[in-house]
């Protein structure tokens, strides 16, 4: 049952809008990250006003029964787990800066450990259905198929492709400049698919839906406006239903396939790294995981023991 908010469950409110303001001003953190914080910060806030006597002075078990309870009853996945968990972190540690607390249970609270998931990955011939789906039927095509060469050639994040400007693309040399997290910014080829595509929807479609004061964004709704993320999914979500592919296909999937397919291409993973924004290799290299096909077509070739077996038990010649 929920108790009446205390003095101290009132001051937490106000201590996170506090921080919203220090994240956003002093950190400078994207308003994606902001609002990711104020999400998980806020389903943090509705399980402490009812199962927790202190927020200001976390106990280890209490802390240890959110985890438990984010797990059994919200059906929280581990990676979202670990994110609410960095957010109470940094949350703490604001009040730590303020001297609002001193050392808190927080700082002893490990997010979980991460599964290494395999990311899905569509084949080549399945990306290749995938940005043919877009036909002159469709009102949008050129934008739908513009969009999706664009996403597979580039590699990019949602985000980052609905937030390209035209004075990004550069279609004559073929690359295009992403802004990825913390602004950073990286140079991707774009590929002579993915080019022409774009020269089309450039010339044919864009004009008819921007108004004389548009954005400059590449991507627009049908209204005019930027398109958004939301409708960026929804785009994916419908050329891969009407494929009949997997229900999970996100623009994230032809992120992973972009990657996948370099590799697997004999790309150097130094080169996939830059390509994907990644800070890290370590995030990159799940992607050498994936191609398990290629990979016994290699131990094949080249283990002395890793020939085909005839029906005779003996191994076939090379």
């Amino acid at each position: 049952m929920s108790k009446k908010p205390s003095k101290s469950f009132l001051r937490l409110a106000e201590d996170m809008e506090a921080f919203q303001h220090y994240i956003r001003g002093e950190r400078s953190l994207s308003q994606h990250t902001c609002n990711a914080y104020q999400r998980d910060l806020a389903r943090f806030a509705r399980w402490a006003s009812d199962f927790m006597d202190d927020p200001y002075h976390p106990a280890m078990d209490e802390l240890a029964d959110f985890i438990g309870w984010m797990t059994e009853t919200e059906k929280l996945e581990p990676a979202s787990i670990a994110r609410h968990l960095a957010s109470i972190r940094s949350f703490y540690r604001f009040l730590k800066l303020e001297e609002r607390v001193k050392e808190t249970a927080v700082d002893l609270l490990a997010a979980p450990s991460l599964w290494q998931r395999i990311p899905q990955v569509l084949s080549p011939d399945s990306v290749t259905k995938l940005l043919e789906s877009p036909q002159e039927t469709d009102r949008y095509w050129l934008r739908d198929k513009a969009l999706l060469e664009t996403l597979y050639a580039t590699g990019c994040r949602a985000s980052e492709t609905v937030g390209l400007k035209l004075q990004d693309i550069q279609l004559a040399e073929g690359y295009c400049k992403c802004f990825g997290k913390g602004s950073k910014q990286r140079i991707v080829p774009l590929g002579s698919h993915a080019v022409e595509s774009l020269k089309r929807y450039l010339a044919e479609m864009r004009p008819k839906l921007c108004r004389p004061d548009g954005p400059s964004n590449i991507f627009l709704s049908r209204a005019g406006q930027p398109m958004d993320r939301i409708t960026l999914w929804r785009i994916v979500k419908l050329h891969a239903g009407r494929l009949g592919l997997h229900a999970k296909v996100s623009p994230h999937t032809l992120r992973h396939s972009f990657a996948t397919h370099l590799l697997a291409g004999g790309a150097e993973l130094r080169s996939v790294q830059e390509m994907l924004g990644h800070a890290a290799i370590a995030t990159t290299q799940k992607y050498t995981h994936v191609d398990r096909e290629r990979l016994k077509a290699l131990h094949k070739a080249f283990h002395p023991r890793g020939q085909k077996i005839n029906n005779d038990g003996k191994p076939q010649e090379k």
